[in-house]
């Protein structure tokens, strides 16, 4: 269908007919833009699921490598794994807003999607430790096969500049998994050089498949999908974290050094939380542009809120003596992919419902404290998270006096 023939908003309480089956096999067609009640389908959730053991082995890789004394390389390497995960989700989830009819070929087609994720997983350590990116490869294959599969389907039912977008998508994804396999043929030097490469080439396959039809992804449905793949990346983080000092409790009975680390690190990670979800960013979606922004700039969100875990596990290994690198460098583990959430969070999301100079700058002042804080030797870490903690009361703070103004100027006539 083309942009002028999208179907009418759904009455309020109507289901989508993909809800209710009429057989096996139905026809691949957009869903309303405008549809009421949208929220994430049980596969899509187990979709979310499957990509916790890939950013689990990134994070885990990330603590190996810094640990160790390779910052450097183990942050090039976690950003090259990072985007193939991230990519690969994002991928699946605007096309699932605009097109899941959740029928059996549907389903198949995305379990095995499913499937290359954990293939992908399995071969994050070969990618960190060998430079070995076949496995890696060959995940992201039938990853983008099935991909591929999906909106050719799209493509077949639609017409005009609909499925001009839909095959411009299916032969993007299809030439640039080409492109990618100059990771697993060329020579090691010239690898980082063909990730950047093809890294600009995927994020332009969207902007140029939608040049002329925007996919009718749902703005509310968007917005809960990046929400809960952000929900999983902190729970990794903190599922890191309680391991990592669990072990070094078990084996080395160091309960005084890991205790502010492990406060420090719950305090973090519930204000990130916190500051991520007090503002309803469906609304803002609603423009293309705007859209394209915000979800590329997640892939700074979910990676620095995942390497936080990774940075907690470092911080663990230096003060029980297990890291060869100073405590110093231990803390900047923790506190520089936290200052970036803060400063990413606040703008590509917060900033747009701030009021105010003091409510725009509690966010970037907080980062530039909060990396103030790796100075602090062993009490970094909770250093870090009070003062995260303390962004989160002063926001709740400012807010409601900004909320108790507008009420009081709104009474002031009424009651006049």
């Amino acid at each position: 269908m083309t942009p002028s023939s999208t179907p009418a908003p759904a009455a309020p309480g109507a289901s989508h007919p993909a809800s209710h089956p009429s057989g096996p096999v139905r026809r691949l067609t957009a869903r309303g833009r405008d549809e009421a009640h949208r929220v994430s389908s049980p596969l899509e959730l187990l979709f979310d699921l499957s990509f916790v053991v890939a950013v689990s082995q990134a994070g885990v890789q990330l603590v190996h490598a810094v640990s160790a004394g390779h910052p450097g390389t183990g942050v090039l390497n976690y950003a090259m794994v990072f985007f193939a995960i991230w990519w690969a989700w994002m991928n699946f989830s605007w096309f699932a807003s605009a097109y899941d009819n959740d029928d059996v070929l549907y389903r198949v087609v995305t379990l095995v999607q499913i499937a290359g994720v954990l293939v992908l997983a399995a071969g994050v350590s070969r990618a960190f430790e060998q430079h070995d990116y076949m496995t890696v490869w060959l995940g992201y294959v039938i990853m983008r096969l099935a991909m591929a599969t999906q909106w050719l389907r799209a493509a077949r039912t639609a017409e005009g500049t609909e499925r001009r977008a839909a095959l411009r998508y299916a032969g993007g994804v299809l030439l640039c998994q080409v492109g990618w396999a100059g990771l697993v043929v060329l020579p090691q030097p010239a690898r980082p050089w063909v990730f950047l490469v093809m890294a600009v080439a995927e994020m332009c396959v969207p902007l140029l498949a939608e040049r002329d039809h925007q996919t009718s992804w749902h703005p509310h449905h968007i917005a809960e999908r990046y929400g809960l793949f952000t929900i999983i990346v902190l729970g990794e983080t903190i599922a890191s974290a309680t391991v990592a000092v669990k072990s070094a409790v078990d084996e080395h009975s160091a309960l005084g050094e890991l205790l502010p680390i492990a406060a420090g690190g719950l305090l973090i990670v519930f204000s990130a939380w916190w500051i991520y979800f007090v503002v309803p960013i469906h609304g803002h979606l609603r423009s293309g542009g705007r859209a394209f922004l915000w979800g590329y700039g997640h892939y700074l969100i979910f990676s620095s809120a995942a390497a936080i875990g990774a940075g907690l596990e470092v911080a663990v290994e230096e003060a029980v003596g297990t890291a060869h690198i100073s405590a110093t460098a231990a803390s900047a583990a923790v506190t520089l992919p936290t200052a970036l959430y803060l400063l990413t969070v606040w703008a590509l999301h917060a900033r747009h419902f701030k009021v105010g100079a003091a409510q725009q700058l509690v966010l970037p002042v907080t980062a530039l404290l909060v990396l103030c804080c790796t100075f602090l030797g062993g009490w970094s870490v909770l250093a870090a998270g009070l003062v995260c903690a303390a962004a989160v009361a002063t926001g709740v703070t400012l807010t409601a006096r900004t909320t108790r103004r507008e009420r009081t100027a709104d009474a002031g006539p009424a009651a006049g």
